[in-house]
């Protein structure tokens, strides 16, 4: 390859990657903050890559190999991505965010195939050639995550890194038209469902070893999920600042244990790589369980520096795994059957569960034991509050903001939905009239209209009466993370143990001539 398509390459790779990192990130403190979403809600949106994942073998097998060049496609998806990520920005809720996020994915997601596809289709020497390409992309996640982090407080209280990543998003889709021309690899072969989806590779799984392998790689996406979705938000409840930046720490470990990962494969061999990795997600939980508090950061960012291991010590090593395993001709549908299993099916899961999880383990569904200070600008209708009043700890949630400079409302009437139909000088048809006037006498600006929460079984529920505090006497509450980090913890050390005990791989000696494998091995 020469250095004019290895530079074309590069930046191609570098634009894929920067467009996902701008905002994947910050995501889930941005849409805790200013778009009030709750924790399941976050986890929500986190599963959209996970779901796009699971669809888009579906267009690149049946759409993009078969009738379009693969630089028009992916520069319209591209084009397309990019636009609804801008309108993404400008959402005023989660309702409004979370279809134009999951239309964003389903149109990026593909795109991580097709770039590799036009990097394939110019290498005499994939296995040589395509790692120095491929690895601008992470070059770039970790250059991206620094520059949203130069933004600060605005990286999670505002819209900007998904304004980034919708403007190099349009860049990237123009400068697709300049790729190099890759006509559709499988004109005129028949589409089948069991073709597009790698379904062939289900015959591997009467191989017990095999079967093993893909239901232990199912279950730790799970746990794994647990760190993108929610470490950001519990940096940011640590107060820890730049979190974009602090996070590309587990890239840069990445890069560094792709390097050395070689010599740990020639001394470990595939059981114990895969098990490592396993351990390293556990141990992360476990140092995030004990890191809280400004002594013990470095536990943090130890965790996420384990990152490295775990991703290249178990999924490199499942790719290799399974490139092992399959014959010849089935190695790529394997290869997109296990990247169906794990970043599509486990992850889709994971990221449901651990949104499930944290949720239960926050106000109000719980009695929070510690709160976070928030900037002015990082509060928004529905977020929950507390406060101090008369010597008092009380709880809330935000309705409404009142900022410096502008005039509130006399009254405001607040819907209750699920109330009996009553008609009163207070309520109407379920709606309570509250008398904002004289709740903000002597009350500085910015601030807020909040109900007050009373306890309620395990949790709390509105209570009926209202007030406004000024924002700078709010605090946020913060999930219970110990006992949230606790579960992940559990399960990836039990999913490691019982993948132990079960998985039997059998190496093949140096120099030996590779033998067929029995079905047990």
């Amino acid at each position: 390859m020469n250095i004019s398509m290895r530079l074309r390459l590069s930046a191609m790779m570098f634009l894929q990657y920067w467009i996902w990192s701008a905002w994947y990130v910050t995501m889930g403190p941005y849409l805790g903050g200013p778009l009030g979403a709750t924790p399941q809600q976050i986890g929500f949106a986190y599963n959209c890559t996970a779901l796009a994942a699971m669809i888009s073998p579906f267009f690149v097998g049946m759409v993009a190999d078969r009738f379009f060049a693969t630089e028009k496609v992916l520069g319209v998806l591209h084009l397309l991505g990019g636009a609804l990520l801008l309108l993404a920005a400008r959402a005023g809720n989660f309702s409004q965010f979370y279809p134009l996020l999951l239309a964003h994915t389903l149109c990026y997601m593909p795109t991580l195939a097709l770039t590799n596809s036009i990097s394939f289709t110019q290498m005499k020497d994939p296995g040589k050639e395509f790692p120095s390409i491929r690895v601008l992309g992470t070059i770039s996640w970790i250059l991206a995550g620094l520059a949203v982090g130069l933004l600060g407080t605005q990286a999670t209280t505002t819209a900007k890194p998904f304004l980034i990543g919708g403007v190099v998003s349009l860049l990237m889709g123009l400068y697709c038209f300049s790729l190099p021309h890759t006509p559709p690899p499988k004109v005129g072969e028949k589409v089948t469902v069991r073709d597009v989806l790698g379904l062939d590779a289900l015959s591997l799984l009467k191989e017990r070893s095999f079967a093993i392998f893909v239901v232990g790689a199912f279950l730790i996406c799970i746990p794994l999920t647990f760190y993108f979705s929610f470490v950001p938000a519990y940096l940011a409840n640590q107060g820890i600042t730049n979190i974009p930046g602090k996070m590309t720490m587990g890239q840069m470990s990445e890069i560094f244990f792709m390097l050395v990962m070689p010599w740990f494969f020639a001394r470990l061999g595939v059981k114990r790589m895969l098990l490592v990795g396993m351990l390293c997600w556990g141990l992360r939980y476990v140092l995030f369980l004990f890191g809280a508090g400004p002594s013990l950061v470095a536990l943090l960012y130890l965790g996420i520096i384990l990152h490295g291991i775990c991703y290249d010590f178990f999924f490199v090593t499942a790719y290799i795994y399974v490139d092992k395993k399959a014959p010849e001709a089935m190695r790529s549908k394997a290869q997109g059957f296990i990247a169906l299993v794990t970043l599509g099916a486990g992850m889709f899961v994971g990221a449901n569960l651990s949104g499930w999880i944290v949720d239960r383990y926050s106000f109000p569904k719980t009695t929070p034991t510690h709160t976070e200070t928030v900037p002015a600008e990082g509060w928004a209708p529905a977020n929950y509050a507390q406060w101090e009043s008369v010597g008092a700890t009380v709880r809330g949630q935000v309705l409404q903001l009142f900022p410096a400079g502008e005039t509130a409302p006399e009254t405001l009437w607040i819907a209750r939905p699920n109330s009996a139909p009553t008609v009163s000088p207070t309520e109407v048809n379920g709606a309570t009239r509250v008398d904002v006037k004289t709740l903000m006498s002597d009350v500085e600006r910015p601030s807020a209209l909040l109900e007050v929460f009373l306890p309620a079984d395990a949790g709390f529920s509105p209570g009926g009466a209202f007030t406004v505090q000024p924002l700078s006497a709010l605090s946020r509450p913060v999930p219970v993370w110990k006992k949230i980090w606790a579960i992940p913890a559990v399960g990836s050390f039990v999913i490691m143990i019982l993948f132990a005990v079960a998985f039997q791989y059998r190496e093949p000696r140096t120099g030996a001539a590779t033998q067929p494998t029995s079905p047990n091995d």
